[in-house]
């Protein structure tokens, strides 16, 4: 289709206004910029491997203020070295841009540091940038997010009803960076109508067949609040009738926004603000089934799956790269460039207890948006469900970026790092 758009001017005019209404629109993951001074962030999400060395598009608000180590807290009393084979990990995918390829290079030869010489490395080798948000405030929202295991078929019975689907045929991802430059990272989501592209389905429409779904279901399972608990987590095991087990990750979703069902039970009533955890949904649900299809149906965005290898050691995460329990987390890359180390000043859910941390930004979500927002990655199992669902504490949040990182110019709209 793109390679039609660049024949004429005035195709690609009329395409480019036709793709422009669609509801369901998105920024492809961004990454850093080539080496120069210091930092400066990346564009939006949607799970797929980095590309060597791009710039990154400008995003909409956000100041990176340069920081000292020491402002970091508890710095001194962190183990860098805990976060070291996390860290190796994202290299896999960091080390094909200029930005981090030296450092990586470097890091890959150091076997099994301590705790000074991980410190050493990352304090000689990084600067730390404090995440401002538009408004001048340092302060945002962490919530948690886990792997989470449910109960399936490969076969559709009356106990195993709820279908996980793979990418439909219709689903058509668009991206225009070829035709037009300056709208470099905006990826739009939609299908055919005759000869017009329009919306993609919402999540009722799914439901309901109306996509082109069938024959794309990959496995169902048994409880449809865990499903979409599934969808918002991104990724999570099948355990199946004759023993063996699936890993599921996120493949594509229907472009349409996000909407918190928790918030919007809070909004009609239905239950206070310091109920509305994970958990908390999914007691309403067990007391109100009935009215559990038109509350999901609220949330119009739909995830479709892949099936991964079963031996990977964590699910991908949109760096492509396996995510590492309680070391990595996912960020909105418009701000924070995806595969960054990252430190964390929050606290542990409901509690006052500091937890203050260095993990890597390798993953994104579509509620995971502004400069300090963040996704804490608990792992798999009863505790870390416990723990994903409980979260939603305030953050206080560094990125450390190459010492030769690109500053973008403060005039391109994208976050500038700004004098202390």
């Amino acid at each position: 289709m793109l390679g039609a758009l660049s024949k004429t001017r005035s195709l690609r005019v009329f395409c480019l206004c036709a793709l422009l209404v669609l509801a369901g629109c998105e920024t492809i993951k961004p990454q850093p910029a080539p080496p120069a001074p210091a930092p400066a962030p990346a564009p939006t999400s949607t799970p797929v491997p980095p590309r060597e060395t791009p710039k990154p598009p400008a995003a909409e608000t956000g100041v990176l203020r340069q920081a000292s180590w020491s402002d970091l807290p508890e710095w001194q009393a962190e183990d860098p070295s805990q976060a070291w084979d996390v860290f190796l990990i994202g290299c896999r995918a960091l080390v094909k841009q200029d930005a981090w390829r030296d450092i990586c290079t470097v890091a890959d030869s150091i076997q099994r540091p301590n705790r000074d010489t991980a410190r050493r490395f990352f304090e000689s080798s990084l600067t730390p940038y404090q995440l401002v948000d538009a408004e001048g405030s340092e302060e945002g929202l962490i919530t948690g997010y886990y792997e989470p295991l449910l109960r399936g078929s490969r076969k559709p019975s009356a106990r195993y009803r709820h279908p996980l689907y793979g990418v439909p045929d219709d689903l058509l991802v668009v991206d225009l960076t070829e035709v037009y430059p300056e709208l470099k990272g905006l990826r739009l989501r939609g299908r055919l109508d005759g000869r017009r592209i329009v919306p993609y389905y919402d999540r009722g429409q799914i439901e309901l067949g109306q996509a082109a779904i069938r024959g794309r279901e990959i496995v169902w399972v048994d409880d449809a609040i865990e499903l979409f608990f599934l969808q918002i987590q991104g990724s999570g095991r099948i355990a199946l009738e004759g023993g063996e087990t699936l890993r599921i990750g996120y493949a594509d979703q229907n472009g349409h926004p996000y909407r918190s069902i928790g918030r919007l039970l809070v909004e009609r009533g239905e239950m206070p603000l310091e109920k509305a955890s994970m958990q908390g949904i999914q007691a309403w649900a067990r007391a109100n089934p009935a009215r559990v299809t038109e509350l999901l149906n609220q949330n119009a965005s739909y995830v479709f799956f892949r099936e991964l290898p079963a031996d990977l050691t964590g699910p991908l995460g949109a760096l492509g790269v396996p995510l590492t329990a309680r070391r990595s987390v996912a960020i909105d890359p418009r701000f924070v460039p995806l595969g960054a180390p990252v430190y964390l000043a929050t606290t542990w859910p409901l509690s006052s207890r500091p937890l203050n941390r260095l993990m890597l930004g390798q993953d994104t979500g579509g509620a995971i948006r502004g400069a300090i927002r963040a996704d804490f990655f608990w792992g798999f199992g009863p505790e870390a469900a416990r723990e994903a669902g409980r979260m939603r504490q305030p953050l206080r949040m560094w990125v450390l970026l190459p010492n030769t990182f690109k500053i973008q110019d403060p005039a391109s709209g994208i976050p500038n790092a700004a004098p202390r």
